[in-house]
């Protein structure tokens, strides 16, 4: 169980990317609860596989977003363990020219985790 009640009702979303966009937009407008809610830890020795994959994703981009807008970022969201061993390309249909693009354009939170993202698709943040 994720145990922030934000980020468990974006990742019970029926379409994954749905979960996400959503996610992008309480970023965007700097919800106030959101953001004070990352603030509580998230037992990650509690959460499945499902649910740590899951985190390796948003905690990409919030940790993105966080540095973007000078705020200091949780330590949960750094854990070690919010990393994928290989390389991970979100876009379903990403050629390999653009695998390659993406790995030397990410920002470093997301090649932390090595969690690849088109740019334009989180364009918002």
């Amino acid at each position: 169980m994720i145990g922030n009640r934000y980020l468990q009702s974006l990742f019970e979303y029926p379409d994954q990317d749905t979960g996400l966009n959503q996610l992008l937009e309480l970023l965007k407008s700097k919800d106030k609860s959101f953001l004070d809610s990352l603030y509580e830890p998230v037992d990650l020795d509690a959460c499945d596989d499902r649910e740590i994959r899951y985190l390796i994703l948003v905690s990409a981009l919030i940790d993105y977003y966080l540095q973007l807008h000078c705020i200091g970022v949780p330590d949960w969201i750094r854990d070690k363990r919010l990393a994928f061993g290989k390389p991970y390309y979100h876009s379903k249909r990403i050629s390999d020219f653009e695998k390659v693009r993406l790995l030397y354009t990410n920002p470093a939170p997301m090649k932390a985790r090595n969690v690849y993202f088109d740019p334009e698709a989180i364009q918002r943040v």
